[in-house]
Order: structure tokens, then sequence, then C-alpha cells
């Protein structure tokens, strides 16, 4: 179970996941061999998933894009697997109440590379629509 201490640590770790655990203890007001502790536990309870570099997208030269999509009738949102394992570019996927039935998001190196993954999205048969949506800049709490 997460308490109130387990949160403070995480919106640590979300913010700077390269933190010394004795610097997170200082700000938490816990020893560091608790933080090491509860971070393990975290980590063994898959709470915490792994760590990642992030990456500006505007300096890597990428372009980012959210694909609405609407499956074919009869079709159930856990299908949304499929497209992540056919499609190495799909980096997330979201499966949504509403329409469309879900949202895919992806990296592509240009906009004719960009194409070629929304192509390949829509050729997919349970695909029986998409929307695409290419990010112009971001704002992201996890980094203030």
């Amino acid at each position: 179970m997460i308490d109130e201490t387990d949160r403070q640590i995480l919106a640590v770790l979300r913010k700077n996941a390269r933190m010394p655990a004795s610097e997170i203890a200082r700000i938490v007001g816990l020893s560091g061999a608790s933080v090491t502790r509860r971070i393990e536990r975290l980590e063994a309870d898959g709470t915490i998933k792994g760590y990642m570099a992030v990456v500006d997208d505007a300096s890597s030269g990428e372009l980012v894009a959210f694909t609405e999509i609407r499956l074919r009738s009869g079709v159930g949102a856990n299908e949304f697997e499929e497209i992540a394992e056919l499609i190495p570019e799909v980096q997330q996927y979201y499966t949504i109440a509403g329409d469309p039935d879900g949202l895919v998001r992806f990296r592509a190196r240009n906009l004719d590379h960009l194409q070629q993954v929304v192509n390949d999205i829509r050729k997919m048969p349970i695909v029986a629509g998409t929307k695409t949506l290419i990010v112009m800049s971001v704002w992201d709490r996890t980094f203030e």
C-alpha cells in the first residue's frame, strides 16, 4: 500500500530520477536507508516501472503525434495492444471512453515517416478510422 511518504518520494523521482537517496531523504524527512528501502519496494511491486531519459523532441528533430483510432464494430479495446506490437513507432496507447476508442502516441523522423506510420495503422483490419494530430509544442508539469 502506498502512503503519503511514498507519494512524496514518487513526486521527487518524477522530477529527477537521478537524485541521490540521501537528498530525497532530506526532502521527505527520513533516513537515506529508509528511502532506499521504500524505492526498492516501489520498484519490486511495479509502482516504479523503470527510469528513462526524457529527450526534448524539438532538439532531436523528431515529430510526436497522436492518432485517434476508432475500432471496427465488435473489436474490443484490448486489441490496442496489437497496434503497439505491430507498429514499433508507437510508444503508448490509451483506451478511452467515448469516441474515438483510443489514442496512440508515436514518434516519427519526418513527415514522410509520419505518413507511413499513419498508413500502417489505417491498414490494420481492426481499425475503422483515424485522425492524426501533430504535436507543435509541449508544456510538462513534470519538470517545473
